[in-house]
């Protein structure tokens, strides 16, 4: 039988260097979510199909990792850690009108190759804020994004904050169809000025439907993009959604992070969960989000709990790309020692790495011999970071 060495297209194994610095990195981002006072949960890697199905808003059917269990139950690996966490909210929290924080970490998995380059399972961690409906709220998860991506080690990054409410106000008043929407909604997503125009002149909208619409790729940038879009409409539900991101700009501007944000009218979502603010993070050496997020208050009312709720993700393994493609190295916790000793001098060497772990220094002990050579060893010192060598 042939042996398996590699792995199946979109994993990978991760090791040495690149692995420490995934787990300090996942620490530290953990810290900084703590400090807020989100709360550790862990659900299942797999869950029954239902809490992935299209009425919940996640991805595609075709794209989940779908198998059976002994009953004959669709199971799935979890392609998404808010749908999850809401079914575990709904089931904990029931009757709790308290605002919940929680925070979690793990693997996500989606099955496609629409994405080239990028790996099926990811790791990823966030936070979920579930019980609070105002802007604060909102504005909290927000704060916490950018504090998380500064603790990162990122300098240059921004926070793109749109509201899934202004399109889907226009929609509704227009009269949009299903399917018309849904192709509208892609187009200006992709900021295809033409399609969108293409799209409209052949629906019977008013010139001042068509005209919002149009401008919607173009409504992004400073504050000033706020401004634009209340001249556009006077769509009652499309100013609240405008009103509402000048109120999390206010309260960003207290927390100090509001030259961190942008505003996007044209930014929009796969999932279809989303009711409120939509907002991600980019940074430059990725062309995809490192972080996304925003409001569901709908979601937990599919698994028997109406509650309001704002959240996001960090996706860690493009933060460790972007972070090595802009020559920061993340910082990992401790030093490295190694103890070089010959057979003889087995005691004298557990006793000095015992001393030297107790100091919180990681020691590796390795043993000369003629088939491992003091060059060999001293060479796999130097490529694998040891701060000290130890010979004995």
């Amino acid at each position: 039988m042939q042996k398996i060495l590699h792995t199946p297209e979109g994993v990978r194994d991760i090791y040495n260097k690149e692995c420490e610095q995934k787990l300090a990195l996942q620490e530290r981002l953990h810290a900084v979510i703590a400090s807020y006072g989100y709360r550790d949960i862990e659900t299942p890697t797999f869950e029954f199909f239902d809490v992935f199905s299209r009425e919940v808003g996640t991805i595609p059917s075709r794209e989940l990792y779908k198998f059976f269990d002994r009953e004959g139950n669709t199971l799935v690996l979890r392609p998404d850690f808010t749908p999850p966490v809401a079914r575990a909210a709904a089931k904990y929290f029931l009757n709790d009108n308290m605002a919940r924080r929680l925070t979690y970490l793990g693997s996500t998995f989606v099955n496609t190759s629409s994405y080239q380059g990028r790996l099926k399972e990811t790791t990823q961690i966030g936070g979920e804020l579930i019980g609070e409906a105002a802007a604060d709220a909102d504005a909290e998860v927000i704060a916490l994004a950018v504090q998380l991506l500064q603790a990162a080690g990122l300098e240059e990054f921004q926070i793109s904050l749109g509201h899934c409410g202004f399109f889907d106000a226009l929609v509704k008043e227009a009269k949009l169809d299903d399917t018309d929407a849904d192709e509208l909604r892609e187009l200006i997503s992709n900021k295809n000025t033409f399609g969108a125009q293409k799209l409209l002149s052949e629906k019977n909208l008013s010139d001042e439907q068509k005209r919002c619409f149009a401008a919607l790729p173009g409504l992004f940038g400073t504050e000033e993009v706020l401004d634009r879009a209340q001249t556009l409409t006077d769509n009652k539900d499309a100013l609240r959604a405008v009103d509402r991101l000048r109120e999390i700009l206010e309260i960003l501007r207290t927390y100090g992070v509001e030259d961190y944000v942008s505003f996007d009218l044209g930014l929009r979502s796969r999932y279809m969960y989303y009711t409120g603010i939509l907002f991600r993070g980019y940074t430059y050496g990725t062309g995809v989000p490192i972080l996304k997020g925003g409001r569901y208050d709908g979601l937990l009312g599919h698994f028997g709990k109406d509650a309001p709720a704002v959240g996001f993700v960090a996706e860690i393994d493009q933060l460790l790309s972007a972070l090595s493609r802009q020559n920061i190295s993340p910082d990992t916790p401790g030093s490295r020692c190694m103890i070089l000793y010959k057979s003889d001098k087995l005691s004298e060497a557990i006793e000095s790495a015992s001393h030297y772990r107790r100091k919180g220094v990681q020691v590796e002990m390795i043993r000369l011999s003629e088939e491992r050579t003091r060059e060999q060893c001293l060479e796999y010192a130097s490529s694998s970071g040891f701060g000290q060598i130890i010979e004995l």
